[in-house]
Order: structure tokens, then C-alpha cells, then sequence
């Protein structure tokens, strides 16, 4: 008998525990779609706010061979309301996570209010983002602003929520604990990892913004070192994020407590073709180990 890959994230119901990450494809319709029909059992649309915002100018991205990437994007969107009006009227047979951002608790609420129009299986927010100090990057390291804005959102709406988390503080459990304890349904673990990179003949930062937020295999240690922490404190499920390439990846992260895991940058190495791969290496693991469920995996390394 095949192994069951279905899982569920609050009151989401996810055929397979694979998510697109925020900030890849999220942009349109037509690319959460593709998404979806490569594998995905959900995804994350890009971080929208408020306001339009243009981001940061180019350089925003730079490629550290094949273990790491640094961006520093700023953030770019239309503003809700443009959003909104982009994605009414679409029907998607497969779960959509809308991550929003803002500068204030406020901010936040009115934008999850404005989404609530689309039905959104749930929501992310986005309060770590390691290089955008203007819009509120710092709220993610302040567990009395995490606080508020979980509780701001949670009142603004009737979805799951769940809050993403930076690893650029000194004790994720504490974030973390004031977003379960203003009603989170759920923990996103980890954000970009505050990071630079130098071009030693140029002499300068190879980014426009000069620092920016390190995705890919160099940090999956950290965001599981982070998931395997917040398993042994929290009840609610975990989403695991942070250099998920290949299935070994995404088993680790389960073993470590994650209910599913985020892919990112991998697309940009491996194309959406990911997926599939990842989906094939876990079904073949689950046999080979006899596990009839993911159930049986998630937090096993604890034993």
C-alpha cells in the first residue's frame, strides 16, 4: 500500500506536505498555479502590504555557487488593494496561503481584512523579513510587537494564522511563545538569515542594499536546529523552511517536528521540477522504512 502523504496545518488540508515558500512565484495566479500542478500540496503568495511599494534597485539577488542565495528585494507589491483585484474571481482547487507585512499591528489587520475577500486558506506573517527596516523588520524581534500583531490579525479574521519567524534573535522560543500565546495556529521556521557578500575586485557589496537575507542549504542546520527547539515547547503544528532541496532535507525537517516544509530557493537551482523529486524520494523512504503515514515521522528524532 502506498504511504499517506496528506497532512493538515490547523483546519488545512494539504494532500502532500510540500509548500511553495513565499517570495518565489507567489506574483500571480497563473504562477501559484504552476506551482500546484508541479507538486506543490499548497503554496505562499509573496508578501503583500498596505501600500504599493517598488523594493530595492538591482542588484537584488546574488548566487553563492550552489549552497546559498542572498536577496534583498525590498519587498516588492502592488499594495492590497491592486492584489485583490488581480486575484478576484480565480478558484484554485489546492490551498492558498496569503503572506502580508506591514510597519504597525494595524496595518497588518487591514490587510488580512482586505484578503478575507478571497477566501484564503489561511495566512503567513511576514515579520522578519532581515533587510526592510522601514517596513517593520525589526516587529519580529520584539516579542511584545509579535504579540500584538498575531492578536490584531486573529481578530481581523477567521482563518489560521501563522507566524514566520526570523533567526537573527538570540531565542526563537520566546518569539515564537508570544505569537502561540496571542493565538497562533501555527509556526513558520525560519525566515532569511541577515547575511552580505563582497566582491573583492569591486571592493563593495555585491548587493544594491548591501546586505540582505541568505536562503538555500546553508542554512537548513539553523531552521532545523530551530524546528527541533520549537517541537519540544509548542503544540501547534510547525512548517519547516530553510534549504529544503531534495527529500533527505524534507525528512530531516520532519524528523525533527515539521508537519510539512517550504521549498524556495531550490526552484531557482532545480526548477519546479523539484517537487516531484521530493515527493518520489519521500514515498520511496516511507516504504523502505515501513511508514504508512507522515504522522509516523514528524518529531520521531525525539524519541
Amino acid at each position: 500500500m502506498s504511504p499517506v502523504l496528506a497532512t493538515k496545518l490547523a483546519s488545512i488540508e494539504m494532500d502532500n506536505p510540500l509548500m511553495l515558500a513565499s517570495g518565489v512565484l507567489g506574483i500571480s495566479p497563473s504562477t501559484l498555479r504552476r506551482a500546484a500542478s508541479s507538486g506543490a500540496g499548497a503554496v505562499v503568495t509573496k508578501s503583500v502590504g498596505l501600500h504599493p511599494r517598488d523594493g530595492y534597485s538591482n542588484p537584488s539577488i546574488y548566487i553563492i555557487g550552489s549552497y546559498g542565495l542572498i536577496n534583498a528585494m525590498g519587498l516588492p507589491n502592488p499594495g492590497v488593494e491592486e492584489f485583490v483585484r488581480e486575484f478576484r474571481g480565480q478558484r484554485f482547487a489546492f490551498p492558498i496561503v496569503y503572506s502580508i507585512y506591514g510597519s504597525s499591528p494595524r496595518e497588518y489587520g487591514e490587510v488580512a481584512e482586505k484578503l478575507l475577500e478571497l477566501n484564503p486558506s489561511g495566512f503567513e506573517l511576514n515579520l522578519s523579513c532581515p533587510h526592510v527596516r522601514e517596513v517593520g523588520a525589526l516587529i519580529g524581534q520584539d516579542p511584545e510587537m509579535v504579540s500584538k500583531v498575531v492578536g490584531q490579525v486573529k481578530r481581523s479574521s477567521n482563518v489560521p494564522v501563522f507566524a514566520k519567524i526570523t533567526p537573527n534573535v538570540s531565542d526563537v522560543i520566546e518569539i515564537a511563545g508570544a505569537a502561540v500565546n496571542a493565538g497562533a495556529d501555527g509556526i513558520v521556521a525560519i525566515n532569511t538569515v541577515k547575511a552580505m557578500y563582497i566582491d573583492v575586485d569591486a571592493m563593495v557589496p555585491v548587493l544594491a542594499n548591501r546586505s540582505g537575507g541568505l536562503s538555500g542549504p546553508a542554512i537548513k542546520p539553523i531552521g532545523l536546529n530551530a524546528v527541533y527547539d520549537l517541537y519540544e515547547s509548542f503544540k501547534v503544528p510547525i512548517v519547516g523552511v530553510g534549504g529544503v532541496q531534495s527529500w533527505k532535507d524534507a525528512i530531516e525537517y520532519f524528523l525533527a517536528g515539521a508537519s510539512a516544509v517550504q521549498v524556495g530557493s531550490a526552484i531557482v537551482w532545480k526548477g519546479l521540477e523539484v517537487f516531484q523529486d521530493i515527493l518520489l524520494g519521500i514515498r520511496k523512504y516511507m516504504i523502505e522504512k515501513r511508514f504508512s503515514c507522515l504522522e509516523e515521522i514528524v518529531g520521531r528524532s525525539h524519541r
